[in-house]
């Protein structure tokens, strides 16, 4: 029989539910509008089918702008209300300038002062049922990790920050002794004898393994976990549920065995997908650099009134293979930033000029790295490229940062469309975990993905 504690949805399944119901409720909402007062603006009919699609796609375009589908932005009332009002005063101010695809414009403008209350109260009220019911802990995935005790609150935090609705509701220990075991917080401690009734009795989702000690994994614990999996519970690595929560790989968490966690992206090797990305890249950098070449007038008098002083630097980068390569960009510095040696840049640096800052949030100062796309030095999408200096620092420390270098590094990528700047070895870490897995992952979707995510950094001046 269905158990309603079992009961329980994944992260994609959320963004899809939160999707699809966005859409479903604006377009009910129009539709008895339309039957109930004078509201003739926007008629759903079989004739103009296609002013309903244009309508549903602005909503999940600027919806995923926005962070409309963002769990942590969806499952808080308050920020639900910030982001549904900028998602629908956007989608309705784009949709009314659509020509063709759209409505005319009504000659009354209470029509449009109507149309966009409609969609705002239509989504609004459908994002607080979402927080008031799916986000409450009814719905909560309720999990059970197996794990060193040194491990517990590392492993917690981990997962709890990612998901919201996660929940740790009780560890198995696997160290030699289970003695003065405490519980951490709400978080219980199960005596392994117990763990198969635990599971039972409290509705558990899955099971995480995370023990490093395989001795840990006693035959009396193995044999139960082996009862679970025949009874139908879900049992996974850590490693697993990290990567498909964060789309991360946990390079910190890996050992001698680390092999299991890279069968790296086929499209590495596969020469139609490389042919298509480079003709994709060459295509970019002409565009880039035509673009570039409109907006030089304006860059070189902003320079010269906001930077005062050389327009061009260049500085050396790592590259495929770990060759050295001159990038090339605009300057956003003072001059002799760095007399005391290379160090991080920062989020709010001192060292960046007011213009500099300008060509930072709208990615302007990338646009000379067009050259170096043509030249085959870099991809349009890949992990960025870093300094020598950064390189030999970090890779001392940090095992398999330099497998970054296996393909070739991007203008753009899956860390920097996803993080900030790196300024510290931990930011470093989680950059490292982005390009890891875009590396492993790497497609034709997930290089739309990134080019997407990069494009509304820039028209929204999202820029660092």
């Amino acid at each position: 029989m269905f158990s309603v504690d079992k009961m329980h949805f994944e992260i994609s399944e959320r963004k899809m539910i939160l999707r699809l119901f966005d859409v479903l409720f604006v377009l009910t909402a129009l539709y008895v509008t339309g039957n109930l007062f004078a509201f003739d603006y926007f008629a759903i009919s079989a004739t103009n089918y296609y002013w309903t699609i244009v309508l549903a796609i602005y909503i999940n375009i600027f919806g995923t702008i926005f962070e409309m589908y963002n769990l942590q932005v969806a499952s808080n009332q308050f920020q639900v209300l910030k982001s549904t009002l900028i998602t629908v005063s956007t989608t309705v101010l784009v949709y009314l300038l659509t020509p063709f695809f759209s409505p005319q414009l009504p000659s009354n403008r209470l029509q449009i002062l109507l149309f966009f209350l409609v969609i705002f109260f239509a989504v609004f009220t459908w994002r607080m049922l979402y927080v008031t019911f799916l986000a409450s802990h009814r719905f909560f995935q309720k999990a059970i990790l197996i794990c060193d005790q040194e491990q517990v609150q590392e492993l917690i935090l981990g997962l709890e920050n990612i998901d919201p609705h996660y929940k740790i509701i009780g560890f198995v220990n696997t160290d030699a002794s289970e003695e003065d075991i405490e519980a951490y917080h709400y978080v219980q401690h199960i005596k392994r004898e117990d763990l198969f009734s635990f599971v039972k009795e409290n509705g558990i989702s899955e099971i995480v393994i995370a023990s490093q000690k395989t001795e840990g994994i006693t035959p009396d614990l193995y044999q139960q976990l082996l009862h679970l999996l025949e009874s139908g519970n879900i049992i996974r690595e850590y490693t697993q549920v990290y990567e498909s929560m964060t789309q991360r790989i946990p390079v910190q968490c890996m050992s001698r065995d680390f092999y299991r966690f890279f069968p790296f992206s086929r499209s590495n090797q596969n020469k139609l997908y490389l042919l298509t990305a480079r003709l994709f890249e060459i295509t970019v950098s002409m565009t880039g650099l035509v673009v570039g070449l409109f907006l030089f007038p304006l860059i070189l008098l902003g320079n010269a009134l906001g930077n005062r002083g050389g327009l061009f630097y260049t500085q050396q980068r790592v590259g495929k293979d770990g060759v050295v390569f001159e990038i090339l960009k605009f300057r956003t510095m003072v001059k002799n930033a760095e007399r005391n040696g290379a160090v991080f840049t920062v989020t709010n640096d001192s060292r960046v000029t007011v213009f500099g800052r300008f060509l930072r949030k709208t990615r302007i100062d990338e646009f000379p790295q067009f050259i170096n796309i043509l030249k085959g030095d870099m991809a349009v999408i890949g992990p960025r490229p870093e300094r020598p200096f950064f390189v030999k620092e970090i890779a001392e420390i940090m095992p398999f940062y330099e497998t970054r270098h296996i393909i070739k590094p991007g203008l753009t990528g899956w860390a920097q469309v996803n993080y900030s700047y790196g300024e510290t070895i931990n930011d470093s870490l989680i950059k490292l975990q982005y390009d890891l897995y875009y590396i492993k992952h790497r497609s034709i979707y997930l290089d739309l993905n990134i080019a997407f995510k990069t494009i509304t950094t820039v028209l929204f001046y999202r820029g660092q």
